[in-house]
């Protein structure tokens, strides 16, 4: 019996006409009633009672219509669900971040992804990108939002914002008057600077500026995690060269300025085992990098939108 025997049926049984209902399936009559007959045969029931003017379902019929239209609908629920999942619309993901994504990007990604796909479920975790880059290569995590440039073997990452740093300062700092900085103006005070040791490419990259401008920091404090070092900033304790999106981080007493330094970004990079053939991984990357190329003026346009429509 194939799927075929059963939409023939059905579509007899609903119309209790033959020529309608081969009208209906854009097949001639003849080869309809073949089938219908090979299908009783194969039943060893009659399905259908046939007169020169009607035809009827016989009880047999009547049940076997039940089943017919349960065995369809199951068929097409399953290509539907094996559809979704093809296009990416059904499954998990587990997806690592980097902490300041927390209070920039990372909202407005799970809220534009989960209105595309909400038959997705997002497992979310907080990690270092180094530590995301080993869970990538190790299966742990199917995507990660790391800072690059990504080096990593089996790795693939997709640029999706390359912004510029600003120098994180103390509200009453005199340089907090200045509409831009430029970091020699600096070159006295202390920093607050992320350890070499987990830092990576980002640390090379704040260090390259430090040179750049022909000093060396002093080194009042490390942090691992932008908010800290941000905190710190409030603490008077020195000031901080960070991504220009850490500014969605409101702090009391620290301001933010663009450096006049050209020179050295903070890249974002959504990425993910090169070998990882899940099809939600294309449409999530698709969604975050859509979001987050949007830089820091398309969060705060997503953040005054969501409150206006919540108040």
């Amino acid at each position: 019996m194939e799927l075929r025997h059963l939409r023939y049926f059905l579509a007899v049984a609903e119309e209790l006409h033959f020529g309608r209902a081969a009208a209906r399936l854009h097949i001639s009559q003849p080869p309809l009633s073949q089938q219908i007959r090979a299908l009783e045969d194969e039943a060893g029931v009659q399905l259908f009672r046939r007169g020169t003017r009607h035809v009827a379902l016989t009880p047999a019929g009547v049940e076997f219509v039940k089943y017919a239209r349960a065995a369809l609908s199951q068929v097409e629920q399953g290509l539907d669900s094996a559809q979704r999942v093809h296009r990416g619309e059904v499954g998990r993901l587990s997806v690592g971040f980097i902490t300041s994504m927390a209070y920039t990007y990372l909202p407005w990604v799970v809220t534009v992804f989960r209105q595309r796909y909400p038959l997705v479920e997002l497992v979310l975790t907080e990690q270092e990108s180094w530590n995301q880059l080993r869970a990538l290569q190790e299966h742990r995590l199917d995507v990660g939002i790391v800072r690059g440039p990504v080096e990593a073997q089996g790795v693939e990452a997709h640029l999706a914002l390359d912004e510029a740093f600003v120098v994180a300062l103390p509200a009453d700092h005199p340089l907090a008057k200045q509409r831009t900085v430029k970091l020699w103006a600096l070159a006295r005070e202390p920093f607050i600077l992320f350890p070499r040791a987990i830092g990576g490419r980002f640390y090379d990259a704040v260090y390259s500026l430090f040179e750049k401008a022909g000093f060396t920091p002093v080194v009042a404090q490390e942090a691992v995690q932008m908010h800290v070092a941000v905190g710190l900033v409030s603490a008077r304790l020195g000031a901080a060269i960070v991504p220009a999106s850490v500014q969605l981080l409101s702090m009391p007493g620290v301001v933010y300025r663009p450096l006049n330094d050209r020179g050295a970004s903070a890249q974002l990079a959504v990425a993910h085992a090169s070998d990882n053939n899940s099809p939600v991984v294309p449409t999530f990357r698709q969604a975050a990098i859509e979001v987050i190329s949007g830089g820091i003026d398309a969060v705060r346009a997503w953040r005054n939108e969501t409150s206006r429509s919540e108040s």
